[in-house]
């Protein structure tokens, strides 16, 4: 007896000073208690803890293809109104209407886009935007008027939209918070790759009779893929979660990461409301995005609605050849936000972005200083402004999905998006008529000082983000990491 009583305290751990008492009736230490969940919190894995893998990137992926449908449909209409102009005989102000007609469809469709997939879900938006793309692309294709046509870019222009926050929203609360910023910025890359292939297919079609009608209609072929690539994308877990639809999430989260892997979240009591939210103090937050993302996009959605009239007004030609300057510093665009993706968890996300719009008002500035410079120094300075705009161009998708909770995500990334279309309608109706009243010097002045206001604004509120989950990103007490749902 003696012997096993020795065996009992050498075998059993010390108490350290602690007397554990007896068990609670659910089996767990009520001393202690908090020492043991830690313990098992510490140990289970999370989707935050996970790699990527081939499903996850397929999400990214596909969820990506609204900003490829964006960059195409924005940067084709450029090379269509070459041919539409002299066809409909285009007044500068029915060119301006039909090139900002999309950014004001953006504007609305960011903001009710975002709500509705807050309020019903991302898989279903996920769908019904592609299918209207394609609907109203097709339409584009039959306009006999300029104000058909300014009818339907409207009604693609809302779709595209509204596939901002649905698809940022669900790359956000699928990926691993390693990978974020690369997931993310495919959505960036994706922009640009679609701006490029449309600078590419609108050189190809631009000597074809009735080419602007393939551009336009050309549209209809990605929404097509996406469609089929779409079909298989399970709803948001953590949108299920917050919707008190726990089983479904915990089925999502086995189909996609697998049994070991555990839904990390904090419910949300009574109705979540984003007035609510910001109240609550996100206020800041959304202005700050806001204003970053106008500074950041007005410059670049102006130079590429009228690609080719400012390229030839640095006197790089006219007509294909200026199209295909145009397709150069796309390339600049395109290149630029591959090492960005990376960037921003090396370096951070505060101190790139700083760094970007550095460069970037160097190269605008360098242009609208002078505008007769040769070909060579043209080139290289929108090609110094675009190769760093990789940064900014996926911190304005990456920054909203950060800094808000699950449950006002999507509303807010469209809040934050719509907000900043302000500024782009008024750049592509007003560019064609800045750029012939005061010529192309005084027009990249205005888009340097634009950076510059974007650069001084991150300084003083650019907030880092980098290894944090979204619990903690989108909490405003730093020492609480799950305010509000994750």
């Amino acid at each position: 007896m003696n012997d096993v009583k020795r065996m009992t305290q050498v075998t059993s751990p010390p108490s350290f000073g602690l007397v554990e008492p007896a068990d609670a009736a659910d089996g767990t230490k009520r001393i202690g208690g908090e020492m043991v969940d830690k313990v098992r919190r510490s140990a289970r894995k999370t989707m935050d803890d996970v790699a990527m893998t081939p499903f996850l990137r397929k999400i990214s992926l596909f969820s990506s293809g609204g900003s490829f449908l964006d960059g195409y449909v924005l940067s084709l209409i450029g090379v269509a109104l070459t041919q539409i102009t002299p066809l409909f005989d285009l007044a500068s102000v029915e060119s301006a209407a039909i090139g900002a007609s999309v950014m004001l469809g953006i504007f609305f469709g960011t903001i009710f886009g975002g709500y509705l997939t807050d309020l019903v879900g991302r898989k279903k938006m996920f769908t019904i935007d592609i299918v209207a793309i394609a609907a109203f692309s097709l339409l584009s294709v039959f306009a006999s008027t300029p104000w058909e046509l300014v009818v339907a870019r409207f009604f693609i222009g809302v779709f595209v939209g509204a596939d901002y926050p649905i698809a940022t929203s669900l790359i956000a609360e699928f990926t691993p918070k390693r990978h974020r910023s690369v997931s993310m910025g495919m959505v960036s890359a994706a922009w640009y790759l679609g701006a490029t292939v449309a600078a590419v297919v609108g050189y190809a079609l631009y000597e074809v009779p009735d080419g602007w009608k393939w551009m336009l209609g050309s549209a209809v072929i990605p929404c097509v893929v996406l469609l089929v690539g779409r079909h298989d994308i399970p709803e948001s877990p953590l949108w299920l979660a917050q919707k008190g639809r726990k089983e479904e999430a915990d089925a999502v989260v086995r189909q996609v990461f697998g049994d070991e892997v555990e839904l990390d979240f904090a419910p949300v009591e009574g109705r979540p409301s984003l007035s609510a939210v910001l109240r609550s103090g996100y206020l800041k937050r959304m202005a700050f995005l806001g204003v970053f993302i106008l500074c950041q996009v007005v410059p670049m959605y102006a130079i590429y609605t009228f690609g080719p009239d400012i390229m030839a007004a640095f006197g790089l030609n006219e007509g294909r050849e200026a199209i295909l300057g145009e397709s150069a510093v796309s390339l600049f665009f395109l290149v630029g936000s591959v090492p960005a993706m990376f960037w921003l968890n090396s370096m951070g996300r505060r101190r790139l972005l700083l760094v970007s719009l550095s460069f970037m008002f160097a190269g605008l500035a360098v242009l609208g200083a002078w505008p007769s410079a040769p070909v060579a120094v043209v080139v290289a300075a929108f090609g110094l402004y675009a190769f760093f705009s990789g940064g900014p161009g996926i911190l304005q998708w990456l920054y909203p999905n950060e800094l808000f909770p699950t449950e006002v995500r999507a509303s807010a990334v469209g809040i934050a998006i719509a907000f900043s279309r302000i500024g782009t309608i008024a750049a592509t109706y007003g560019t064609p008529l800045f750029l012939d009243a005061f010529g192309v010097g005084p027009t990249m002045l205005v888009a340097a000082g634009l950076v510059a206001c974007g650069l001084v604004l991150s300084y003083f509120m650019a907030p880092e983000t980098r290894g944090k989950s979204l619990a903690e990103t989108s909490s405003l007490d730093p020492g609480d990491a799950r305010p509000r749902g994750a």
